[in-house]
């Protein structure tokens, strides 16, 4: 069957869904009726999700979670998190608890610089295109004026703009590469104007150089964009207590528990195969609460990534000692957010969780984002040093399981009761459900 279609944007909502359901599917009322239990009952409501992209359909929900007794820098907080993985509220909620009794989480944004680059090709002689960076350089800022106003009243902006010769990598490739504040906004637009606005008037200004022939006067912009590797927005988490105060079990002696935890954190600081699941348990905590504030989780994953992979090698992002007595576990890592613009203004989920987290500025946002993914990291470890990560997991994935099998609220009672005493597994479940049943 031939599936292709001409100007499928331009069709309604409606008339989108009646080509979609009577070209995939067989029962398409089913498939209809699928998608509408999933609209908003409030049609202004439904059009601001609609509008959010394009091609809507209808909309995709994920849970919307609360992990409460958060104690940042002496402040208590109650952090919203939007994930579908079960136990992940649970742990962050758990280590929070724990550590509201020993001091709480100390966090602080080291540095909040942002970066940009035009990426140009140049084939001419390197020092005179050194030569006409300098002359045109104050005529970046200049031509950039309308679109940094603004910004530099609130007291950001453009900060520096350098010339890179990255012709030992690739022939005639050449970088503007430019460094930004941009507050309380994640920033991404307000680079990207600035970048376009500096390649117009880099072009411009090169075919008007004298020292330039006329070959190199042809300067060729091959694009100009943000990047999301943010080595220098960069914010640290922290929590510590003596050892001696590390468990709040009998069955947990907490000399050998930090030597443990210690040892697990060494081990993904240098294998790779450990390090990506290990970070991969930071991001659980770190993304749920983007997702929830309305910021970018994908550039956040691409700059955390990279940045885990700085020196060559792919790293664990948190660490962890024990000098004199005293348990430290911390990391430090980039995080570009914000609070104002984007989906933060519009989404209501935002709003409230925006709210719900006392309103921070950017700087306080990663500060509880930072905390959210070192609390979860604090989690995993705990359990797999101690009980192993399936006794909790599957405890909570009890309930996605049940749910598979339709399970009645009886069966799910009669259920829940069994398996405080019995092991969770996928085939221990069924044969649960089975046993009731019959």
């Amino acid at each position: 069957m031939n599936t292709s279609i001409s100007g499928f944007s331009k069709l309604s909502k409606s008339e989108k869904i009646d080509w979609i359901v009577t070209t995939y599917f067989t029962n398409q009322e089913d498939a209809k009726n699928t998608l509408k239990q999933y609209w908003n009952s409030d049609s202004k409501l439904q059009q601001l999700h609609d509008e959010f992209i394009e091609n809507t359909i209808t909309n995709y929900y994920l849970p919307f979670g609360v992990a409460p007794n958060f104690l940042i820098n002496g402040k208590l907080h109650t952090i919203p998190m939007a994930i579908e993985e079960s136990s992940v509220v649970a742990a962050a909620s758990k280590a929070a608890k724990f550590w509201l009794d020993r001091g709480g989480f100390k966090a602080e944004v080291l540095s909040t610089t942002k970066i940009g680059q035009v990426h140009f090709m140049f084939h001419g002689n390197a020092e005179t295109l050194k030569q006409f960076f300098d002359t045109v350089k104050p005529k970046l800022f200049a031509d950039a004026k309308s679109i940094t106003e603004n910004m530099e009243k609130r007291g950001g902006g453009i900060l520096d703009i350098e010339l890179r010769n990255k012709t030992k990598d690739l022939d005639g490739y050449y970088q503007l590469h430019a460094t930004f504040e941009t507050l309380d906004a994640m920033g991404a637009n307000f680079i990207n104007s600035c970048l376009e606005q500096f390649a117009t008037t880099f072009k411009r200004e090169a075919m008007l150089f004298e020292n330039f022939s006329e070959a190199e006067k042809q300067i060729e912009i091959v694009m100009s964009i943000l990047s999301n590797y943010v080595p220098n927005c960069i914010v640290r988490a922290e929590v510590s207590c003596p050892v001696k105060e590390l468990s709040d079990s009998k069955n947990i002696d907490p000399e050998a528990f930090a030597q443990k935890f210690v040892q697990a954190v060494n081990i993904a600081e240098i294998e790779p195969f450990r390090a990506v699941t290990h970070n991969k348990g930071i991001m659980n905590g770190i993304d749920a609460v983007v997702l929830a504030t309305g910021n970018d989780f994908r550039a956040v994953e691409a700059g955390v990534h990279a940045y885990a992979s700085r020196d060559g090698q792919y790293r664990s992002l948190t660490h962890a000692k024990v000098e004199n007595g005293l348990f430290t576990f911390w990391m430090e890592i980039p995080l570009a957010l914000g609070t104002v613009g984007g989906l933060t203004g519009l989404h209501p989920l935002v709003k409230f969780a925006m709210e719900l987290l006392h309103n921070p500025s950017a700087k306080e946002l990663m500060e509880i984002v930072a905390v959210a993914g070192l609390a979860q990291n604090f989690a995993a470890l705990r359990s797999l040093t101690t009980t192993g990560i399936q006794e909790g997991h599957m405890k909570m994935h009890l309930m996605n399981i049940l749910n598979q099998f339709n399970a009645t609220d009886k069966e799910k009672i009669a259920i829940i009761h069994h398996f405080k005493t019995h092991v969770v597994t996928h085939r221990a479940v069924v044969e649960a459900i089975e046993a009731i049943r019959q």
